[in-house]
């Protein structure tokens, strides 16, 4: 589909197109960002974690996101440092929190030991560290992950940034297609005062890019916003619904769940796409 647009677009729309000396280089780049992303996300692994399962460090680290030998007698004591350092966020003014560290547990499904936000793949049959979803390119099964974009492998840690590229330019690149190309619809129609169709490529086969195309936009851009969304509350689809559920055990209990992760919108924004200090 997406090299049926490429055709229609520099046969039907291109030609069209005012200043073609800035569009062509310009579209050109959407386009190569686009099959980059897509080469990337689906050659890069995911995050796998090993068969034998992580080996918690020998020395306990001084920051408080990773495992320790031992767990210190008194979780109170830390006082709440800014979310650059440990992580986490709290009040200040009170000075104590009840932290949970992160620890190496042992999956109650599979019996593996497996690291904080390492969670399993059925499709994979492994551990991946931040997994999101595992998007296949198998037609049959669709019907179980209906927002896939056909990667065949798993959304994690080491190819999430290029998976949010990559719908973000189809996103950019199937919108262009609809907003330059809606005159050539209308006249594939038969809805214009241009009787002719002076192009190489079939009406028919515009005509069907152009509404997969005005679909694919809708749905991935749907997609991208819950994505971007996750990303800014520093969760996965996932964690999502993990953290769903200790909210509620946590209110059944008189407490508030905070994530750990969660360092501020703008600040997960940074992190997520490498951008600024500490990005």
């Amino acid at each position: 589909m997406i090299f049926a647009e490429m055709a229609c677009s520099f046969d039907v729309i291109y030609p069209t197109l005012p200043f073609k000396f800035l569009a062509g280089p310009i579209c050109t780049l959407i386009t190569l960002n686009m099959f980059t992303h897509y080469y990337l996300v689906c050659t890069i692994p995911p995050g796998f974690v090993d068969a034998e399962g992580p080996q918690p460090p020998k020395t306990s680290p001084d920051h408080l996101l990773w495992a320790s030998d031992e767990r210190p007698t008194d979780d109170y004591a830390y006082r709440a440092f800014s979310p650059l350092e440990n992580g986490f966020r709290g009040d200040e003014r009170a000075g104590r929190l009840n932290i949970t560290r992160a620890e190496i547990t042992k999956c109650r499904k599979w019996g593996k030991m497996r690291p904080e936000r390492a969670h399993h793949c059925r499709i994979c049959n492994r551990y991946v560290m931040k997994y999101d979803h595992h998007s296949p390119s198998y037609y049959p099964l669709r019907r179980f992950y209906p927002y896939s974009l056909g990667i065949n492998q798993c959304v994690g840690v080491d190819n999430e940034r290029h998976f949010v590229m990559f719908m973000m330019y189809l996103c950019l690149s199937t919108a262009l297609y609809v907003l330059l190309g809606y005159q050539q619809f209308l006249n594939a129609l038969g809805l214009s005062f241009q009787i002719l169709w002076p192009y190489h490529v079939p009406v028919i086969a515009y005509l069907l890019t152009f509404i997969l195309s005005c679909v694919l936009c809708f749905a991935v851009g749907i997609m991208l916003i819950v994505t971007l969304w996750s990303v800014m509350k520093g969760e996965t689809s996932v964690e999502a619904q993990v953290h769903e559920i200790y909210r509620k055990v946590a209110l059944s209990r008189g407490e508030a769940f905070i994530n750990s992760y969660h360092l501020g919108k703008t600040h997960n924004l940074k992190l997520f796409f490498n951008i600024g200090e500490g990005g």
